[in-house]
């Protein structure tokens, strides 16, 4: 019994093709202006916070949507690395938003230089709402 064993396993031979593999192209980053990764690095800040209130009141087109959803999908990137992926698919509606808080505050985007800059803004904005609690 043991030898018909033996002489039926030596029959089959089992054959594990090669696996075929795919590596997907590295992604190519758009070379964004200075002003507009400033602004998106902010809003993620603010979106980290819960904080978008105020720049809910600027946006009339939906493009909060749009940022939020991507933003919540891609959660597990680093601030850093977010900014540069949300900007290479979303910059239209960065520069969308941005174009509304330019058109209601009255402000020069490209002199915002830094994040602190920004978040002084979001304050005086916030200061000027009625009852605010800021």
């Amino acid at each position: 019994m043991t030898e018909e064993l033996n002489k039926n396993t030596d029959e089959f031979e089992v054959v594990v093709p090669e696996a075929n593999r795919e590596e997907m192209p590295k992604a190519e980053f758009k070379e964004q202006p200075a002003y507009l990764v400033n602004f998106a690095n902010f809003y993620i800040a603010k979106y980290n916070q819960n904080d978008l209130e105020i720049m809910g009141s600027f946006d009339k087109k939906g493009n909060i949507l749009d940022i939020n959803t991507y933003l919540l999908n891609n959660i597990n990137f680093s601030r850093k690395e977010l900014v540069k992926h949300v900007l290479n698919v979303h910059d239209y509606n960065f520069k969308s938003l941005l174009d509304e808080v330019v058109d209601k505050s009255n402000i020069d985007p490209e002199s915002f230089a830094t994040f602190e800059d920004w978040d002084k803004w979001y304050e005086a904005e916030r200061n000027q709402i009625p009852g605010s609690l800021s």
